[in-house]
Parts: C-alpha cells; sequence; structure tokens
C-alpha cells in the first residue's frame, strides 16, 4: 500500500529556504556548511518520517466483509494481504531510492537550487491562490440531447392506476425516510430511525436523497425533489470529510446519481457536487497497476481493499463499473483525467491471459496477476460485463473496443456457464476451481435485460438468439419468485438434487427489496411489448409481496425468509429501492417515449445518462459510427 510518508526528495518537494539561507556568494557554486546543515536536518525528518509511518500503515486483516442484509452473515471466503517482509522490502527501496536523490541534490549547483526553489515558491503561491478563489468553474459544454425526462403517461387507464400506484409506494418510501431518517443514509423502517453502513463511511451523506432524486423528477413528485436538492446544496460537502467509503458504492449512488439529476432537471449544483466527490476517489488509483483500491478515505487519500477478497484483490464487479460515471466526468469537466483511468484498466485487461475466456473476480492491484478462479455474473462480476454493453451505447456505438470486449465475454459466458435444468430452466451457473456450480443469484436475474438490451448489434445475427435467451433468464428468475410464499425471490437458488430455482441455505432465503428482477422485466417489455412482463412486474409489486409483506407503517422493510408466511423483517430501507426497484416498476408501468433507450443509457444504480454524440471528438478505441 503506498504510504502519505513516502514522498520522492526532489524536484519541487524540497521546502524553499529562508531568505538568509538562499544567498549564495559569487566566488563559488558549492554550498556553505550551514546550507548543507540545513538539507541534511531536511533528509532527516523526512527518513524518520517514513519509519514512522510504517507502523501507522492499516491493520488489513481486521477489516470484515460489509454485507447489505444487515444481520446476514457473508459467505466463507478470506484472505490477507502480502505480510510485513514486503512491507519492509517496500519501504527499504524507497528509503534508498530518497537517499540517493539527496545526494544528487547535495551536488547541485547554486544556480539549479535556486530555480528549483523559486520553482517550489511559485508553485505555492498559486496553490494558495486556487484555494482563496474556490473551486475552478467548470468549462461550459453543450448540454447532450435530453428527451422523455418527464411524463410518460400510458394510454391504458388501467395501467396508468398501476402506475399511480407505483407512485404512491414511492411517496411513502420517501416520505417516511423524510420524517425518520432525514441526512442518515438508510432508513431503518420499523425502528423509524437512520441507518447507517460502513460502506458511505459510517457517515451521514445522505445516501437514499441523492440515489432517489433522478426517480422523484421522472415521477412528478417535484416537490420532494426540491426538498433532495435544498438538503444537498445545504448539507452535501465533502471537505475534510474523514471517512472511508466504497468506491464503487459511491461512484455508482452518488456521483451517478447527482449527474443523472444535473442532466434531468439542469440544475448546476449537482454536476459541481459530482465533480467534488469524483476528485475525492482518484487517489483510490494509486496503485502499482492502477486497479483502484475498494475503499478510499475522503480525507486521507489512502486506500485498501476488503480483507476477504482474495489475499487483498480488487474486485471485478467494483473495478470495472466506472467507465460511465467517469467517462461523462471527463465531458463535464474538460479534464481527461477520469476517462485516461478508466481506459488504462481496460488496455490492462486486454493484455490477459483468461482462463476459458473468461474474467475471474478478484484482481490483485498490486501485482496485475489473477485471484483465486471464481467467475459469476451475479454478485463480484456482474456489472463489468454491463458496462462493456453501456459503454458502446452511450458512446452513441462509437466505441466498438467495448463492444468486442463484450461480445468475447459473453460467448465464454455461454459456453462454460449457461446451463438448462432437468425441468427446462435456463439458468447462469458460477465458475469456481475448475467446475461449474449450479447456482444462480438474485444479482443475477439482471443479465436477462442485458441480454435483450445487447442484442441489437451482436455478431453473427444473433439478435434473435440473445433477445430469446434474455425472455428465457427472465422465465427463470420470475419462477424463483413464483415458487416462494411471498411471491418475492430469494437472495440465491439451486439447480441440483430435484430442486431447481429455490433457496435451500437459510441464509440465502433473504429479500432486501432488491430490483434486478423487475429491471430484467422492463427491458424485456421494451424490446416485446409481451404483456407478461407487466403482469409479473404486478404480481411483484402488488399481489402478495412487496406492498404486502414488505411495506409497513416507517416505510419499506426487506424480509429475512420469503418461503415463510410470517417473515421477519430486516429493517431496512435500501437505498436502491428508490433509486432502482421503484423506478423501473414504474417505467414497466409508463409508455416507452419516458426515457427512450436510444437516448439514454442506465448506470447499474439505474441513473440514467445522456448518449454522448462526440462528433467529431474520436475517443481511443472509437471508430465512426456505422449508420
Amino acid at each position: 500500500m503506498t504510504t502519505p510518508a513516502l514522498l520522492p526528495l526532489s524536484g519541487r518537494r524540497i521546502p524553499a529556504l529562508s531568505p538568509g539561507a538562499s544567498s549564495f556568494p559569487h566566488h563559488r557554486a558549492t554550498l556553505r556548511l550551514s546550507e548543507k546543515f540545513i538539507l541534511l536536518l531536511i533528509l532527516s525528518a523526512f527518513i524518520t518520517l517514513c519509519f514512522g509511518a510504517f507502523f501507522f500503515l492499516p491493520d488489513n486483516s481486521k477489516h470484515k466483509r460489509f454485507d447489505l442484509a444487515g444481520d446476514i452473515k457473508p459467505g466463507q471466503g478470506g484472505g490477507h494481504l502480502p505480510g510485513q517482509e514486503s512491507l519492509r522490502d517496500k519501504i527499504r527501496a524507497d528509503h534508498e531510492r530518497a537517499l540517493q536523490e539527496a545526494k544528487e541534490k547535495l551536488r547541485k549547483s547554486r544556480a539549479e537550487l535556486q530555480a528549483e526553489i523559486q520553482t517550489e515558491k511559485v508553485r505555492v503561491v498559486e496553490e494558495l491562490k486556487k484555494k482563496e478563489a474556490g473551486p475552478r468553474p467548470l468549462p461550459p459544454v453543450p448540454m447532450p440531447k435530453v428527451v422523455g425526462v418527464s411524463d410518460g403517461e400510458p394510454p391504458e387507464p388501467a395501467v396508468k392506476e398501476k402506475r399511480d400506484k407505483i407512485r404512491e409506494m414511492m411517496k411513502h418510501a420517501w416520505d417516511s425516510y423524510r420524517q425518520y431518517g432525514w441526512g442518515h443514509n438508510e432508513l431503518k423502517p420499523l425502528a423509524k430511525k437512520g441507518h447507517t453502513t460502513n460502506i458511505f463511511g459510517n457517515s451521514q451523506m445522505g445516501a437514499t436523497i441523492v440515489d432517489a432524486l433522478d426517480s422523484l423528477y421522472i415521477m412528478g413528485l417535484h416537490e420532494e425533489f426540491k426538498d433532495g436538492q435544498e438538503w444537498i446544496e445545504q448539507n452535501l460537502d465533502f471537505t475534510g470529510v474523514n471517512a472511508e467509503v466504497s468506491v464503487f458504492e459511491v461512484n455508482i449512488r452518488f456521483i451517478g446519481g447527482l449527474l443523472a439529476a444535473y442532466y434531468l432537471s439542469g440544475q448546476e449544483v449537482f454536476k459541481l457536487k459530482a465533480v467534488q466527490l469524483a476528485e475525492k476517489l482518484l487517489p483510490a488509483f494509486n496503485t502499482p497497476t492502477g486497479i483502484p483500491w475498494a475503499m478510499v478515505n475522503l480525507k486521507s487519500g489512502v486506500g485498501r481493499n476488503w480483507g476477504w477478497a482474495s489475499a487483498g484483490s480488487s474486485i471485478l464487479a467494483e473495478f470495472g463499473t466506472l467507465h460511465m460515471e467517469f467517462v461523462h466526468l471527463t465531458y463535464l469537466t474538460g479534464n481527461p483525467v477520469y476517462y485516461q483511468k478508466v481506459m488504462h484498466i481496460r488496455k490492462l485487461l486486454a493484455k490477459m491471459d483468461r482462463p476459458n475466456g473468461l474474467y475471474p473476480n478478484y484482481l490483485n492491484p498490486r501485482t496485475g496477476r489473477w485471484g483465486q478462479h471464481h467467475t459469476s455474473v451475479g454478485g463480484l462480476g456482474d456489472s463489468f460485463y454491463e458496462y462493456l454493453l453501456k459503454a458502446w451505447l452511450m458512446s452513441d456505438k462509437t466505441d466498438t473496443e467495448a463492444r468486442k470486449t463484450y461480445d468475447d465475454a459473453i460467448e465464454a459466458i455461454e459456453r462454460h456457464l449457461i446451463r438448462k435444468s432437468n425441468g427446462g430452466l435456463t439458468f447462469i451457473g458460477e465458475w469456481k476451481n475448475g467446475h461449474l456450480e449450479r447456482k444462480m443469484g438474485h444479482l443475477t436475474c439482471f443479465a436477462g435485460g442485458m441480454f435483450a438490451l445487447g442484442a441489437d448489434g451482436s455478431p453473427d445475427d444473433k439478435a434473435g438468439h440473445y433477445l430469446q435467451l434474455g425472455a428465457e433468464i427472465a422465465h427463470t428468475c420470475h419462477e424463483s419468485y413464483d415458487r416462494t410464499v411471498l411471491k418475492l425471490g430469494p437472495e440465491a437458488f439451486k439447480f441440483d438434487s430435484g430442486l431447481e430455482a429455490v433457496a435451500v441455505r437459510q441464509n440465502e432465503k433473504y429479500y432486501i427489496l432488491r430490483p434486478e428482477v423487475i429491471e430484467t422485466y422492463w427491458y424485456m417489455w421494451r424490446f416485446t411489448h409481451d404483456p407478461k412482463y407487466r403482469q409479473w412486474g404486478w404480481e411483484a409489486a402488488q399481489v402478495r409481496s412487496l406492498n404486502n409483506y414488505c411495506r409497513v407503517s416507517g416505510g419499506f422493510s426487506g424480509v429475512k425468509d420469503v418461503y415463510s408466511s410470517n417473515p421477519t423483517y430486516d429493517d431496512v430501507q435500501q437505498s436502491f429501492f428508490l433509486a432502482e426497484t421503484l423506478k423501473y416498476l414504474y417505467l414497466l408501468f409508463s409508455s416507452d417515449d419516458l426515457l427512450p433507450l436510444d437516448s439514454w443509457v442506465f448506470n447499474t444504480e439505474a441513473h440514467p445518462l445522456p448518449v454522448l454524440h462526440l462528433g467529431n471528438i474520436t475517443l481511443p478505441g472509437s471508430q465512426p459510427a456505422q449508420r
């Protein structure tokens, strides 16, 4: 792990000397004894600081896996970061390099040192000016094509009635949060108080407010939207926040949510807040490979990975789910660093060998090597594949490199992971240690919508094939709902020992208001208009499901056992319930001109970002669109 204390003693890192020490005699170019003493004193302090920093390195073995299900424990897994010996070797190498640079510094002439000192003075003055002037204004850029941001009222009265009911559910969830959890990240609807998880640094960052903004806007709940905007203007400030957050979660929920709110409403405050937060995430990329850490402290910039993630590896779905938001950040700021960070990740992955053409879920950011050979299209892997496809769509189909990478990945997934059960259900298993585990997670159910979304543009005229594959996955996931008592799907379900699409283990029977099945219903509806998808969505929302079993007086809660007729609650109203589940339900009962898919691409938290028609701007890896 890189440590802030380990700074090179060269160039602009030399502090400015005092006026007396910076005066050199004209008859010689060497340093006076007092000047050498000052430089050696600085060197001594630097070395002491480096050795001291070693004892303050974070103990990664103490950190545990987070789990959105509250008190439901994570599965097996774990690992340890490299031992202290490797850290000592690294520190010794840094010290030796610093000593060599210091020796070279002492051999420099008076004129060279004076030039470096003057450069450092200028830099300090410029930084002070920037602080006094406040945040740098963003350059004016043309607003991308924004259409279909409101209305979408369906012509059928019965469908409109269902949509109105979904809006009422959204209002109940929001009003409950507004009353009992305002400013907290999430809500405990039974305890009627705020809820905080470590993915947001245990701080009050208003995750539900940011996550819900675009849903409120497209549902026409403008007073509620205004309340959220005012809270963000007055309270969402990342300056000096000493909190360790998940880079992935903050990117998809906060940056994605703020960017979507900006594009939908045109309010500049959302763009400015998104950029301020994005700058705080950039230190996470300071690794030997450029693969970001999973967690970063917003104040110190120190990053780390989850202790359970295959010997300190980064996770495919986390570092692979940045492209959409970061490309928009580069577009809005004119700063290429965001685009460069995500393209570097893509280029690194392109050079690596992949077992059976599959991407393992773990990659070590220090060594650039794969961790445990575990591949899934559900948790740990899911949105990596989603963002390959959506990078192509968001680029107005010019990023052909992303499309080719997606097609190759899906071909390997279909060959090794997709199977039919004895009962005829198509499922996506997980590859572990050389064999297929016949198990599918609720998170994997998003893939039905992904296959449908990527059908147009598939190689070898396979559009019909992938649309059919999406329909088969949608059917399987519907069966996982239909085979429970509550008609809500479990977290994971098996296809072996005569059991199909049902959970076996107790810790897989919970439902935490997840959106993935509804998401697939919506995409399948948009591409086929088969009425069964609206019927299935209504079953999940109203018929013995969400509104009956998850709705409580203080909001909506997840349940711990979908097979029990008397379920117990986990007492968490997840922010993604407002951002995704209710939004996809609302869109399912809206007309297709609300957020049309040829103009908008949804990030993995269901935040819509507009397609970037880049005109004469060509990004690396892109080709002119074929029209």
